[in-house]
């Protein structure tokens, strides 16, 4: 498979080390790369044409990096995007966009070989399938279309675009999902890549749906939103 990665930063020296370090990446991991560069968030939208994966520059003239990850998420809900910036007070904007990491300026080679790395697994992960006996059906659901996951009595309920309902406890709904799900307490899991913002109390979807969070959970979620998306 042949992974698309657009990379967009108005600086062309950061382009050209980018672009550099990236292929250097794909070679050693044995990952067939394509990559484009962008000079602007404006050429970007204008020239995208399904990539993959995306690396933003943050500050830019004209369309900054938030703003180009927005546009994307309108035709690129699960790609994932890391954000490169020279400075740590954007992280809470990511929430928005579900960005996969921030990488700080200068980018340290390990550190985004190891993203791109995740990038490539996140990507995989998207394709995965849970397979569920429910309503006297056989249902299959992609794991990236579970927003949250309750457990009522003796039945687990999936949400999402669509809501299923199986007889299983929630240790073994969450045995059958993987790592982008957390607990958020005893009765709930959510989807991180469905994650909005995190509060004291409860955790804020993109649907605008809010799942309760536990006492003494807020750190854990958090610590596990930064580590996986």
């Amino acid at each position: 498979m042949t992974y698309r990665i657009a990379l967009c930063d108005d600086e062309p020296a950061q382009r050209e080390y980018l672009t550099n370090l990236v292929r250097t990446w794909a070679a050693e991991a044995e990952v067939c790369a394509e990559i484009t560069a962008f000079s602007s968030g404006e050429a970007l939208l204008f020239g995208k044409d399904g990539q993959d994966i995306f690396l933003l520059d943050i500050e830019m003239p004209g369309m900054d990096g938030i703003a180009l990850a927005e546009a994307l998420r309108k035709t690129r809900p699960y790609s994932p995007i890391v954000f490169i910036t020279g400075y740590d007070r954007y992280l809470a904007k990511g929430y928005d966009v579900a960005a996969l990491h921030y990488l700080l300026k200068p980018v340290v080679r390990e550190k985004l070989f190891s993203v791109l790395s995740r990038a490539v697994e996140q990507l995989g992960q998207s394709e995965r399938m849970l397979t569920l006996e429910a309503g006297g059906e056989i249902v299959r659901l992609p794991l990236r279309e579970i927003a949250w996951v309750e457990v009522q009595g003796n039945y687990v309920t999936f949400h999402g675009k669509e809501t299923h309902k199986a007889k299983m406890t929630l240790a073994e709904a969450e045995a059958r999902l993987d790592s982008r799900f957390c607990r958020t307490g005893r009765s709930f899991l959510v989807n991180l890549h469905h994650v909005r913002k995190v509060a004291k109390t409860e955790v804020c979807l993109a649907s605008g749906e809010k799942v309760p969070l536990s006492r003494g959970m807020y750190e854990a979620v958090n610590r596990a939103l930064i580590s996986n998306v």
